[in-house]
């Protein structure tokens, strides 16, 4: 992009006149502080900070910033992942600290450039590495990208911050909605008047395990869930990988209306369980997740899947999952067969379920409105940062 191309007060700046990489290296256990960022802590949606680990989680020098900071992930920039801090803190070596110099950017303009597709294509397109691209200072502060006037950033950063509060209020509305939920769910459990009963008195069979899932590069006309089928809201669909189509693969062929459960994962994730409710014979399930074959006439899936996901079921899974790895651990069939919960007649369990499903669309319809509004917010943000020429 040429200078005469700009629209009037814009002009050409490199990165580096604009913005400093602050690189100061602390030892975790030097660190006063009690804030941790890994790049797992970012979240792509947002440029709030939502979520930490302690010092003590890691070793190996890490980088300092300061509140007001961005820390901006520089490995696999493709997953857009940046965030402002509100407090000072120390984060991975994997990220790139950077701050505003206010004689040329506004603080409160730079994450919004940062997060543009303009500033996130280069900074994509000049990353490093075939496994894990990263970028370098060296190759990004040379980059050049259109700027404008200060005033013009002020009146820009006070819109994309007026929309990202807008936003931020729905999302938190959304988060207690999902509270009470669950509150309402746990009460409900445990003033039933009614027998408890394990796992397997629900169950017309022992839990199946699924198929081993060697990857393929190529489309096979058959496919195999990722870990993220299965989330805190049960099913979540489009989150495939194509996988050959062995006999075993085919023996482990998901029917509309099966119950999955994790077997292996995070232990805050182990044990997520959903309703595969696609009508489709091409989707098989893989060995970290188990197919739990309901006795219909003892409990309905729904119900079952309702109970699993509740705080008693989380609590249960999380307590029993084991494994020697710090970061993935395992349920089983036994830890299954103690789970213990509530079971009411046919009509109660569907009049929960209802009640649930109820509440569940109120939270989709709410959580649509947050995406929406992202979107506007995204589309706004490219239209007046990324379109600075004629």
């Amino acid at each position: 992009m040429s200078a005469q191309s700009l629209k009037p007060g814009w002009k050409m700046v490199k990165f580096g006149d604009i913005a400093q990489n602050v690189a100061v290296r602390v030892d975790p256990a030097d660190a006063k502080t009690d804030v941790y960022v890994g790049l797992e802590h970012l979240d792509p949606s947002t440029i709030h900070l939502r979520q930490w680990g302690h010092p003590t989680d890691v070793t190996g020098q890490k980088l300092a910033f300061k509140k007001g900071d961005v820390i901006f992930g520089r490995r696999r920039a493709y997953q857009r992942k940046l965030a402002v801090a509100e407090f000072d803190g120390i984060c991975s070596a994997h990220a790139m600290v950077v701050r505003a110099k206010p004689k040329m950017i506004l603080p409160e303009f730079l994450p919004f450039f940062l997060q543009s597709d303009m500033f996130m294509e280069r900074a994509i397109e000049i990353s490093v590495g075939s496994l894990s691209p990263t970028i370098n200072w060296k190759t990004l502060k040379v980059q050049e990208f259109p700027l404008p006037t200060l005033d013009e950033q002020k009146r820009i950063a006070e819109i994309l911050w007026a929309a990202d509060e807008a936003v931020s209020a729905y999302q938190e509305a959304l988060n207690q909605i999902n509270i009470a939920s669950q509150i309402r769910l746990e009460h409900i459990l445990n003033t039933l008047n009614c027998s408890e009963l394990s796992l397997p008195d629900v169950l017309s069979g022992s839990p199946e395990s699924g198929c081993s899932a060697p990857s393929s590069s190529d489309e096979t006309g058959h496919w195999v869930l990722s870990l993220a089928a299965l989330s805190s809201n049960g099913y979540v669909r489009g989150n495939l990988k194509p996988v050959a189509k062995t006999n075993k693969m085919i023996g482990a062929t998901l029917s509309k209306g099966d119950l999955l459960i994790s077997r292996s994962n995070t232990v805050e994730l182990v044990g997520f369980a959903g309703i595969f409710d696609e009508d489709r014979t091409d989707v098989s399930f893989p060995d970290t997740m188990m197919r739990l074959p309901v006795n219909t006439q003892k409990a309905l899936p729904d119900y079952l899947e309702l109970v699993l996901l509740s705080n008693r079921g989380r609590r249960h899974m999380m307590k029993t999952a084991s494994g020697t790895s710090s970061s993935m651990k395992k349920i089983n069939r036994k830890t299954l067969a103690e789970f213990r919960f509530p079971v009411p007649d046919p009509a109660t369990q569907k009049r929960i379920v209802s009640e649930s499903n109820e509440q569940k669309r109120h939270r989709e319809a709410i959580a649509n409105h947050v995406s929406k509004t992202q979107i506007m917010l995204s589309l706004f943000s490219n239209e007046t940062i990324g379109a600075a020429h004629v």
